[in-house]
């Protein structure tokens, strides 16, 4: 594996006033022992300090060994012997990519401040779920689909000839060799073999007569290329142009996204002359001398001292009580604890501590390390099954030959030792058909693990759009719902106190074999208020595009802002795209505000996925549009609970079902289903009042095969 090692320094101007100003260095370097060490040598009398480090671990093919190097254009290895320096990362056409959308935590800079000629540029974009990633050597690791889905264009440059070049112009350091990789993926041809250009860097033509399509045998399919450029030899610029080709039937050229990593010397310096050796020598022969001094004075004080407190140990003790309470050991975030404690306050008078492990609290299985290691091929990049908040999730078999998910947590992520604890807590006392079952943990060797059952077909998210998955049928999307729902109202309503979960999204909902939809990820949930609370006053956290508004006004969460963030999810479900996409016009940025625009005006088979028009009964649109927009209202106060979305989400299956009858449903008579006698019911408000059973604590599998052919909720329907 290849460590990113990213130093960040906060700096003071002279007059001693604070400024917001920062850098960030970013090396990459191949670590091949078990140790990284990082010195820090002050030049010229001066003094050196650092804010923050960060070490990344990741995969190889990032930095491959090999790379075509050009003037003379041949291949150059042992890549994997040097270090390097990153100096640009842009994303072209587009806004800056911020950590959070990156696998790897990157930052890609917008490309617009490095155009020599602006208007030489045009930017073009797409809905970033369109690129194509195929087989396991380009994945969003090398680069995600937000730089894939924006390239900079042939524009205007106000030249009497149209075939010119676009020109980026990079400042550099003189007399080093730079690693540039260009990406490109063609978002721009209505047709295959159409657009061919040239690609250069400096004066050296690095890619002639490019026509992206024959690499990639299709369109959106995005790719890279590698170099090594030492032309920028006594030059302190490094220029990468593309422009088309004389030959090609149409005039353009694109590009998508740019790295530039500096490489490390002969010295292995990246800045200068001086090796690394020499610099530690003589900071080593200067500390040694000092320390000899240090040591002669600090010796002989210690000899003393250390007299003293052996005869202030044997007065302590002879006078101290031989009671002796037990230290409170809590678990540090990634410490090398191997069972959790409960915060407690510890006494001076009595020196007792409670202590609560979790090893001991009926928590789920205990996992050595070394069985996760074994479980999971020592955390195999093939088994990768996906990245959260949290950190990554492995497919993993244990000795009994059981199938899990193995989430192992990020030292990066914000997420730490109140998440993982939650998780274990709050799963450890749920059961429930919809939400995942938590297996075990381990929290050995600086690590966090969590052990879930496995979940076949992943996250919901995955089957709606961003991979080629076959399509849901509208009836397994309303099923897929109706599940989760079922799911999040036992949270609501099956403990002696509810669990508003805080991050309900189409990630967070997994499938099985048969497509059961299983909630996931307690790592934020909180307990809901009590009986004598209308909310709970808490930090806001969750996930964009998802949160209610009104908690984020007003810091107080209820179970209507779950309620909220599952309305997104209807329409996500619906429209097949995400909640935020930034590159789209601003009016549908967001797609909670975009789908209530034309579900107001009763378009909403207007916005769908493509796949089902002409496929979905309009009664069964009409209601899953309807529910959707009432969890999404303005205020938790009008919105449904998760009993009612429920009632009207299988209502909305039942009328899916009924569709192939000779006789739709009325419009006027929604309640009415074949079977069933009519009631003075309301859909929504009172339709609760039909509910029973719901808030049983119990495990719902008896419930789901008890239930009848038209709602698995409605049992023994009767007036309150």
């Amino acid at each position: 594996m290849v460590p990113f090692v990213v130093i960040y320094s906060v700096y003071w101007n002279v007059n001693g006033l604070k400024k917001n100003v920062y850098f960030g260095n970013e090396y990459s370097i191949n670590v091949t022992s078990d140790t990284l060490s990082l010195t820090f040598v002050p030049s010229n009398n001066s003094v050196t300090f650092v804010n923050a480090i960060e070490v990344v671990s990741v995969p190889d093919k990032l930095i491959p060994d090999q790379a075509m190097s050009l003037s003379p254009f041949a291949p150059s290895s042992g890549l994997s012997d040097r270090a390097f320096e990153t100096i640009y990362r842009l994303n072209m056409g587009g806004p800056v990519i911020t950590p959070q959308n990156d696998t790897l935590g990157r930052t890609w800079e917008n490309d617009v401040k490095y155009l020599h000629v602006n208007s030489s540029a045009v930017p073009v974009s797409v809905n970033p779920s369109s690129i194509k990633y195929r087989g396991r050597i380009l994945t969003p690791e090398i680069a995600p689909n937000w730089v894939y889905a924006t390239a900079e264009t042939m524009g205007d440059a106000n030249v009497s000839n149209v075939i010119f070049n676009i020109t980026w112009v990079l400042p550099v350091n003189s007399n080093f060799m730079y690693f540039v990789r260009l990406h490109f993926c063609d978002i721009v041809s209505k047709a295959l073999n159409t657009l061919v250009f040239n690609v250069f860097i400096n004066s050296d033509i690095a890619l002639p007569s490019l026509d992206p399509s024959t690499l990639t045998g299709d369109l959106a399919e995005p790719f890279y290329k590698d170099f090594i450029s030492n032309s920028a030899k006594d030059s302190n610029t490094l220029t990468v142009s593309v422009g088309p080709d004389e030959m090609a039937d149409i005039t353009d050229a694109i590009m998508n996204g740019l790295e530039v990593m500096k490489i490390s010397n002969n010295a292995r310096s990246l800045d200068g002359l001086s090796s690394v050796e020499g610099l530690l020598h003589n900071t080593d022969s200067k500390k040694n001398k000092v320390w000899i001094v240090v040591g002669l004075v600090v010796g002989s004080l210690a000899a003393v001292v250390f007299i003293a407190l052996c005869y202030c140990c044997f007065i302590a003790r002879r006078s101290k009580d031989t009671h002796q309470g037990h230290a409170w050991l809590a678990l540090p975030i990634y410490g090398n604890s191997q069972t959790m404690t409960k915060n407690s306050t510890i006494s001076q008078k009595s020196g007792t501590a409670s202590c609560i492990s979790l090893a001991s609290s009926n928590f789920g299985r205990f996992f050595m390390f070394q069985e996760i290691m074994d479980a999971t091929n020592k955390f195999d990049e093939s088994l990768l099954l996906g990245v959260g908040g949290f950190g990554r999730v492995y497919k993993g078999t244990l000795d009994d030959g059981t199938t899990v998910a193995v989430k192992r947590g990020n030292p990066r992520s914000e997420q730490g030792i109140a998440e993982f604890r939650t998780e274990i807590e709050m799963l450890s006392k749920l059961r429930h058909r919809h939400l995942v079952s938590l297996i075990g943990y381990c929290d050995e060797r600086s690590e966090m693990v969590l052990v879930y059952e496995y979940m076949a077909n992943g996250p919901l998210r995955s089957h709606l759009y961003g991979t080629e998955l076959p399509p849901l049928s509208w009836k397994q999307r309303l099923e897929i719902c109706i599940g989760a729902a079922r799911g999040l109202h036992y949270l609501h309503t099956g403990a002696a106190q509810s669990i508003i979960h805080r991050d309900v999204k189409t990630t967070n909902i997994l499938l099985d074999e048969s497509y059961v939809a299983k909630v996931a990820d307690f790592g934020l949930s909180k307990t809901g208020p009590s009986l004598d609370q209308t909310h709970v006053s808490t930090a806001v956290k969750g996930s964009f595009g998802y949160l209610d508004p009104e908690y984020f006004r007003r810091q107080q969460l209820t179970e209507k802002s779950d309620v909220y963030s599952f309305g997104v999810v209807l329409m996500e479900v619906l429209c097949t795209r995400p909640a935020l996409n930034p590159v789209l016009p601003r009016e549908q940025v967001n797609i909670a505000e975009w789908a209530m625009t034309w579900q107001k005006k009763g378009m909403l088979d207007q916005i769908m996925d493509p796949l089902l028009v002409g496929k979905v009964n309009p009664a069964s649109l009409k209601k899953f549009g309807e529910t959707a927009e009432n969890c999404l209202a303005e205020y938790g106060v009008d919105r449904p609970t998760m009993g009612d979305i429920l009632w009207n989400l299988e209502y909305a299956l039942q009328l899916e079902e009924a569709s192939s009858a000779l006789t739709e449903p009325d419009d006027n008579s929604t309640n009415h289903i074949p079977g069933i006698p009519l009631t003075p019911l309301e859909p929504f408000d009172n339709s609760v009042s039909m509910i029973d059973n719901v808030t049983s604590g119990t495990d719902d599998d008896a419930e789901d095969v008890a239930t009848s052919a038209v709602f698995s909720q409605l049992v023994n329907p009767r007036g309150r």
